[in-house]
């Protein structure tokens, strides 16, 4: 924890608390086990304790036997006391200080209570130096705000190990179900998320699941944009319940909505751009139109969003159902990474992931490849092509790449069909679903092509 002028200001922490704990493991080594997930040395105001319950730390990793002589003379050779004397009298002290072994979580979580007291305090601190220096604009820096507020919730796990019982028969009511309704459904599989209305596609990854990292990797051109939006339609349609909210940090939200209508009403794009509408047409287009606006779609076009902002607009939709961002590489992070885009895409992937979790929502983000493909005989993307990280296929749960011979090879006989690639799955197997492609309308859709072998 960083070092701040506070004078003036009591931090909170509890003496009694860390000593507890500290005495606790000493008198039984099994209270290690009990805290360590959650009690981290930093959490410690006394340094003193911080330096002690790291080695307690370190001999647990080690599997060494904990006790009142064995912390001695690690604490010796760690040079955490001056004097032997020091240390027996003070971890002596340690031990009369537990009220009681048993309840050694309780002091843990006092501990971190009164840590994460004192982080909002540097946080708050850092705040108001920042806004007294007059640096940064009042929107940087209420996203700064956010940011300092954001680490400190992430850094946080808040659940508890939940014993296997429990989630057994849980899974077991829900596979019943399932079962239920894939026999009401002459035997299909039930999706356990979001369906894509790409049926092909769904079956592969089971829809669109909560708390889900989904990203979609091509070239440019390929139409990911379009592919995103359709799924928004899509989605927006079968569930009227469910808010779809959008964050294009490329096109405003005129450009967006207008594809869009080109999708739904099957009107040119050309024609949306110069205003050559045939007259037959402008019945589909205000029945299109207000299809559209009926529909559970929310757009954000803010440039350089960060996950900060998106985080603190997304709360407000109460009915919450999917998430999809153009394009992942267009965000940024309060964070100053001094020119390290490998390390910014990395933190604003991992923070995306953390975001998915806490709002229980899939998360669509799109994403840039690397020239990789363009120096292959065979341009179809690999994992190793996504651009800047490699922890984007980390981070992800699932990896789908667009892809379309056509664009390279004008002599393609099969101009209106493209690959959706499953590269990566954890919700089972990856491979290669077709899809039709027309790119007068900007509309992907399902066709009746058998899925081929994986690599084909």
């Amino acid at each position: 924890m960083a070092e701040y002028d506070l004078s003036g200001i009591n931090l909170p922490y509890s003496l009694d608390a860390e000593q507890s704990v500290l005495g606790a493991v000493l008198m039984d080594s099994n209270a290690l086990n009990e805290v360590s997930d959650t009690l981290q040395p930093e959490h410690f105001h006394i340094t003193l304790n911080r330096q002690i319950y790291e080695v307690l730390i370190q001999m647990g990793l080690s599997s060494s036997q904990i006790d009142v002589v064995t912390a001695l003379d690690a604490c010796m050779r760690q040079g955490v006391f001056e004097t032997a004397e020091q240390a027996k009298e003070y971890l002596t002290r340690l031990m009369t200080a537990v009220p009681s072994i048993s309840s050694v979580g309780k002091y843990a979580k006092i501990v971190t209570e009164k840590y994460l007291l004192r982080s909002l305090i540097f946080a708050a601190k850092e705040i108001i130096d920042a806004a007294n220096e007059g640096a940064e604009d009042a929107e940087t820096l209420v996203d700064f705000a956010e940011q300092k507020i954001f680490d400190i919730r992430s850094g946080q796990d808040r659940s508890e190990l939940t014993h296997i019982s429990g989630i057994v028969f849980e899974r077991v009511n829900e596979l019943n179900q399932m079962a239920k309704a894939a026999a009401a459904n002459n035997g299909n599989p039930v999706m356990t998320g979001l369906e894509t209305m790409f049926k092909e596609l769904d079956r592969r990854i089971f829809g669109l699941n909560k708390s889900d990292l989904i990203i979609i990797a091509a070239r440019p051109g390929m139409g990911k944009t379009s592919f995103a939006m359709n799924i928004a339609t899509n989605v927006a349609k079968k569930y009227r319940d469910k808010d779809v909210c959008v964050f294009n940090l490329e096109m405003s939200k005129e450009q967006i909505v207008s594809r869009m209508l080109s999708s739904e009403s099957m009107l040119s794009s050309e024609a949306l751009k110069t205003g050559r509408v045939p007259p037959n047409k402008w019945d589909d287009i205000m029945l299109s139109a207000d299809i559209l606006s009926q529909l559970p779609i929310y757009i954000d076009d803010t440039p350089g969003c960060n996950v900060v902002s998106m985080k603190s607009k997304l709360r407000r939709r109460k009915n919450l159902g999917a998430v999809i961002i153009d394009y992942l590489q267009l965000m940024t992070s309060v964070n100053n990474y001094h020119g390290n885009r490998v390390a910014e895409i990395s933190e604003i992937t991992r923070n995306l992931k953390v975001m998915a979790k806490e709002l229980n929502v899939p998360i669509i983000a799109l994403s840039q490849l690397a020239r990789g493909p363009e120096q292959r005989p065979d341009k179809r993307p690999m994992l190793s092509d996504l651009r800047d990280s490699g922890s984007i296929e980390q981070d992800a749960d699932i990896v789908m790449f667009l892809y379309r011979n056509a664009y390279y090879d004008k002599t393609d006989p099969n101009p209106n069909v493209a690959e959706c690639i499953v590269a990566k799955n954890r919700h089972g197997e990856t491979g290669t679903v077709y899809l039709g492609w027309n790119g007068e309308f900007t509309k992907f859709s399902s066709v009746e092509v058998r899925m081929m072998p994986d690599g084909n």
